[in-house]
């Protein structure tokens, strides 16, 4: 599923934070509750009327500053224009246009079919007439709201997500692999998509995505139908190193979330950082196959323990991901490239297998009694036995004498030995635990 990218700007103190604030707080269900990607300060996932969108706050726009902060907001904003799907534009009634609103105006005029026009501050309805002021903008008629009070906020968030695009998403057959190609700016995304479509891969369809920065692939290798989700690059050179990290971020989530496998990109050049590892916990938390790819391993000076050193780094930055495939490789030189699909269709047979009742009862009785559960309580655990439900991710359930004693380090000792006895790597599953009356 795409999710549209709304940014929220405009001059300083005219309340875009406290819009921002209330669409994600207040009015609006978080959509993703854990700690990670989409909790950045500048950014969350929210849903409206059962719309997801990205809200995206800025930082007051004064052009023409020497103010070397007000310099580094103004290329902010001015990234987030230029990303965003919907522009939220923000003004103040209580002060009425002012040059500040008319520059930043003249901006929007070329993308005006992308803005929303809200003018805050009007707390009562004796305030509805200060409206018409800013008509003459020329960027359609404005929704007035108070920010702080909540007044007509609905209204306005129900004209919002009318101007969101339509996103197809029929982009491809359904028995495609949809395989999303992730991670930080400049480590090889956009190179790997191609050196991937000129081995052995014929095209079937080249689809500009509806979003506006994606594209879908679809190829067929060795007659299996495959769908590439690749992200472009940032359309705005910009020196601001978190503005441009944020918006890779939504973007490799946008991907994620039409995926089945993702292939998390990691720079041989460089030790896991942290946007990496936000990547990779999303897409675990979505339960996605996660394959990772070291790109530019052809640029790696190597002796006998390079490789080792490389994996062990990313097994304790990633701990997450348990035995989750790494392969080397180099988009420039076509290095690995086949092995690489192979690798793909290898983690997706694997999320389809299904593990008899019988073989995981024999399995279940194994692991608990060479590690028998315990709980902080000392209350007694008792497993009844274990099934697999589903496939595609993979479910497991558990019958258990009370969910509630099951401790996270058994549920993680539980993943790790399905890993290791049933061969599930790269494959993202589900442990659920039921009480043996439920």
């Amino acid at each position: 599923m795409q999710i549209p990218i709304v940014a929220i700007i405009g001059r300083p103190n005219v309340g875009k934070s406290t819009i921002f604030n209330r669409m994600v707080k207040k009015k609006l269900a978080i959509v993703d509750k854990e700690s990670g990607v989409t909790r950045d300060k500048k950014y969350q996932i929210a849903e409206w009327s059962g719309q997801k969108f990205f809200a995206v706050d800025t930082g007051g726009m004064v052009p023409f500053s020497n103010d070397k902060m007000e310099k580094s907001i103004l290329l902010q904003a001015e990234l987030a224009i230029n990303e965003a799907d919907i522009i939220v534009f923000v003004l103040d009634c209580k002060t009425g246009i002012t040059a500040l609103d008319e520059h930043i105006t003249k901006k929007l005029y070329p993308i005006s079919t992308r803005i929303v026009t809200v003018v805050n501050k009007i707390d009562h309805q004796i305030d509805e007439p200060l409206l018409y002021e800013f008509m003459q903008l020329g960027l359609g008629e404005p929704i007035g709201i108070s920010a702080i009070s909540g007044r007509n906020f609905g209204d306005f968030l129900d004209k919002l997500i009318k101007t969101f695009p339509h996103f197809e998403e029929d982009f491809s057959d359904e028995e495609s692999i949809k395989i999303a190609v992730v991670g930080k700016p400049n480590v090889g995304k956009s190179s790997l998509v191609n050196k991937i479509i000129g081995q052995d891969a014929v095209i079937v369809t080249e689809m500009p995505g509806t979003t506006r920065d994606s594209i879908h692939l679809n190829f067929n290798y060795n007659g299996n139908l495959m769908t590439l989700i690749d992200t472009a690059g940032l359309r705005k050179k910009s020196s601001v190193k978190y503005g441009i990290e944020y918006f890779s971020n939504i973007r490799s989530i946008q991907s994620i979330e039409s995926s089945d496998i993702v292939l998390l990109l990691l720079d041989a050049q460089e030790t896991v950082t942290s946007q990496d590892k936000r990547i990779a916990e999303y897409a675990s938390r979505k339960h996605k196959e996660i394959i990772l790819v070291v790109n530019k391993w052809d640029l790696v000076e190597k002796d006998n323990s390079t490789t080792g050193k490389f994996v062990l780094n990313i097994r304790e930055e990633m701990d997450f991901l348990g035995n989750a495939p790494i392969i080397f490789l180099s988009a420039l030189t076509g290095q690995r490239i086949k092995k690489l699909l192979e690798l793909i269709m290898q983690v997706e047979a694997r999320s389809y297998q299904r593990i008899s009742t019988s073989q995981l009862n024999k399995f279940l009785e194994k692991i608990v009694r060479k590690n028998p559960p315990k709980h902080p309580s000392r209350k007694y655990v008792k497993f009844y036995f274990c099934t697999q439900v589903e496939v595609h991710p993979p479910i497991f359930i558990f019958s258990v004498n009370d969910p509630k004693l099951i401790t996270e380090n058994f549920k993680r000792y539980i993943q790790n030995q399905i890993r290791e006895e049933f061969d599930f790597d790269g494959v993202s599953f589900r442990l659920k635990f039921k009480g043996h009356n439920e």
